[in-house]
């Protein structure tokens, strides 16, 4: 599939192509500054998406670790703006399929077999602390430990005194770190088995929580999901995660996709975006978003549905 900045400059340069897409990107300007269009609007956003009907733009992709990854996905919204109208359900990713993208051949085995054979009195703890464990092979990876070491020291600007940590830079930190080091390293730092509470309380801080999940007072979930909604980056991972992450009661693993890889990947997409999530507790593998469904009047049951898709999603 192509790329959808490719697309794009191949729709430009096509007359009839162009005048469509220019439509579209009002149509999106519109959405995003909360316009409200009259029907024959409406009507014109619906006809110039459905003539895109064979254009390469309607069928373009993006990739997770690619550059310019927010103007692919500008792009690929603008085609495909009438799919948020009135519910959160985004129904399609616009990330390309984790099977058809490059996996990185790392030297995570090397670092180790490395580590393993240095002399375990440095390592004190190692063995009972998986988490510890991931943390120190992290470290002898050039680019894995500066990509911590750059959001860490991000996110814990402020961190004891009244100055409050700068969120978005924290969030732009964590998604480089999660975009760029290879999953044989954010995996197992994220998601380290723990027996104890220890290694619990180690894992629920890999994402800096006082900065990049938690606020004062837990906002409404309708409100997280309209923050994550004005987002591209954060749109498109909640779209990814949806896809990926669709629980299925009849299912055997949960999964309607019956890829929990692909799950984890999505779900890791989502740290670092106004939807990040995170362990509850120091003593349990649960997760979930920070926010409540309190006052949330007729919408309450839209607001649930959005918290239940961490806290009580089987396939994840």
């Amino acid at each position: 599939r192509r790329d959808c900045i490719a697309a794009e400059q191949l729709c430009l340069s096509d007359s009839t192509c162009s005048a469509t897409y220019r439509i579209l990107e009002n149509c999106a300007l519109a959405k995003t500054r909360f316009v409200p269009l009259d029907h024959n609007s409406r009507v014109r956003c619906l006809n110039a998406e459905l003539d895109l009907g064979n254009s390469s733009l309607l069928h373009c992709k993006c990739h997770r670790r690619m550059k310019r990854q927010e103007h692919c996905l500008r792009v690929f919204w603008t085609v495909h703006g009438s799919m948020t109208d009135g519910y959160f359900n985004l129904e399609t990713s616009p990330y390309e399929n984790p099977a058809n993208e490059e996996h990185w051949k790392t030297d995570y085995n090397k670092l180790a077999a490395l580590l393993s054979g240095k002399d375990c009195s440095q390592l004190a703890g190692d063995a009972t602390n998986p988490c510890l464990k991931a943390t120190h092979i992290c470290n002898l990876s050039k680019k894995c430990v500066r990509l911590r070491t750059d959001y860490a020291s991000i996110c814990t600007k402020g961190a004891g005194s009244e100055d409050m940590c700068d969120r978005r830079k924290c969030h732009r930190g964590l998604r480089n770190f999660f975009e760029k080091v290879p999953e044989d390293f954010t995996k197992r730092i994220l998601f380290c088995p723990c027996q104890d509470e220890l290694c619990g309380e180690r894992r629920r801080k890999t994402i800096v929580p006082d900065c990049s999940f938690q606020y004062n007072t837990k906002p409404n979930c309708l409100w997280l999901l309209d923050s994550c909604l004005e987002d591209h980056i954060c749109k498109s991972r909640l779209a990814d995660f949806q896809q990926n992450c669709q629980p299925a009661d009849m299912s055997p693993d949960g999964c309607s996709q019956h890829n929990h890889a692909a799950c984890l990947q999505a779900y890791m997409g989502m740290i670092g975006t106004p939807m990040t999530p995170n362990y509850v507790s120091n003593s349990s593998v649960e997760v979930s978003l920070w926010c409540t469904c309190e006052s949330s009047g007729n919408q309450k049951e839209k607001c649930d549905q959005i918290l239940s898709m961490f806290e009580s999603n089987k396939c994840l």
